[in-house]
C-alpha cells in the first residue's frame, strides 16, 4: 500500500481511460479523490466504481482550459477543509492530421487542453498544496512529447511543452522549499478512447461498431510498433502515478517516467 489515507487527490480527465484508472488506483490506496472532467456520465461511472470498491470520490465538472472552472473547483477543495496533496494533470486531446491540413483553430484546440490545462491546473494547485505541507503533481505527457511522430505535430508540440514546463516548475518548487514535487509521465500506446478520437478530429465517432472496429485496428498497429509486442493499459500508467505520488518517490522531482513498452528505447 502506498498509504494515501488522509490525502486529497485531484485527477483531470477522470471520466475514462488513464484518468479513470488513476482515480480508481488513488482511491484504492486511501486517497479522497476529486474526479474532474467535462463528461458527466463518465464521471458518474468513475465515482460509482470507486464507491463500489469502498473508496471515496466526488465528481466535479471542469473544463481544464477554463481559468474560471479551476478557480471554482479549487475553492470547493479549500471549503472542504481537507487540503490538496496530489494533482494528476491527465486530460488531453489528440488529433491526427498532416500539418498542411491543420487549421489554427485545430492547433489551438489541442494546446488549450494539453498545455494550457496543465499550466492552469498546476498554478491553481500550488497554493493549496503548499498550505497542505507539500505534495506531488504528475503531468501526463506522452512519448510524443519526447520524439516526433508524423501526423501529430500539434500533439507533439503540446506534449513536449508539458515535459519542459514540468521540469521548470519542479525547480521553482525545489527552490521555494514548498515540499511540492513535479514529474511527468510519458505513455506510449495505451488502450484508451483517445486512440479512436485522434482519427475523428478529437471526438468519438457515432456508433459502437465503428468505435470497436477502430479500436481493434489501432490495437493491432500499436502492438506491431511496440517492442514488447502489445499495447499498454491505463492501469500501467496509474501504477506509475501511484509511485510518483508516494513517499517512495520523495527524492524524485523534475523527472520523466516513460511507460511505453520500449518504444523510446529504440
Amino acid at each position: 500500500m502506498a498509504g494515501f489515507e488522509g490525502r486529497v487527490a485531484l485527477v483531470t480527465g477522470a471520466a475514462s481511460g488513464i484518468g479513470r484508472a488513476c482515480a480508481e488506483a488513488l482511491a484504492r490506496e486511501g486517497a479522497f479523490v476529486v474526479a474532474v472532467d467535462i463528461d458527466a456520465a463518465g464521471l458518474a461511472g468513475t465515482c460509482g466504481a470507486i464507491a463500489d470498491a469502498g473508496g471515496q470520490a466526488r465528481a466535479e465538472h471542469l473544463d481544464v482550459a477554463e481559468e474560471a472552472d479551476w478557480a471554482r473547483v479549487m475553492a470547493g477543495v479549500a471549503a472542504a477543509g481537507r487540503g490538496l496533496h496530489i494533482l494528476v494533470n491527465n486530460a488531453a486531446l489528440c488529433i491526427h492530421m498532416p500539418l498542411k491540413d491543420m487549421t489554427l483553430a485545430t492547433w489551438r484546440r489541442q494546446n488549450a487542453v494539453n498545455l494550457d490545462g496543465v499550466f492552469l491546473g498546476t498554478r491553481a494547485a500550488l497554493e493549496p498544496m503548499t498550505r497542505s505541507g507539500g505534495g506531488s503533481i504528475v503531468n501526463i505527457s506522452s512519448v510524443a512529447g519526447l520524439k516526433g511522430i508524423a501526423g501529430l505535430s500539434g500533439y507533439c508540440a503540446s506534449k513536449g511543452g508539458v515535459r519542459l514546463f514540468t521540469k521548470a516548475v519542479a525547480l521553482e518548487c525545489a527552490t521555494e522549499r514548498n515540499g511540492i514535487r513535479v514529474n511527468s509521465i510519458h505513455p506510449g500506446s495505451i488502450e484508451t478512447p483517445i486512440w479512436v478520437k485522434m482519427q475523428n478530429g478529437g471526438d468519438l465517432p457515432e456508433g459502437s461498431n465503428s468505435v470497436d472496429q477502430m479500436m481493434a485496428e489501432t490495437r493491432s498497429v500499436a502492438a506491431a510498433a511496440t517492442p514488447l509486442g502489445f499495447s499498454g493499459l491505463p492501469e500501467d500508467v496509474a501504477a506509475g502515478v501511484i509511485y510518483l505520488c508516494s513517499d517512495a518517490a520523495r527524492f524524485v522531482t523534475g523527472s520523466e517516467l516513460v511507460i511505453d513498452g520500449g518504444v523510446y528505447a529504440g
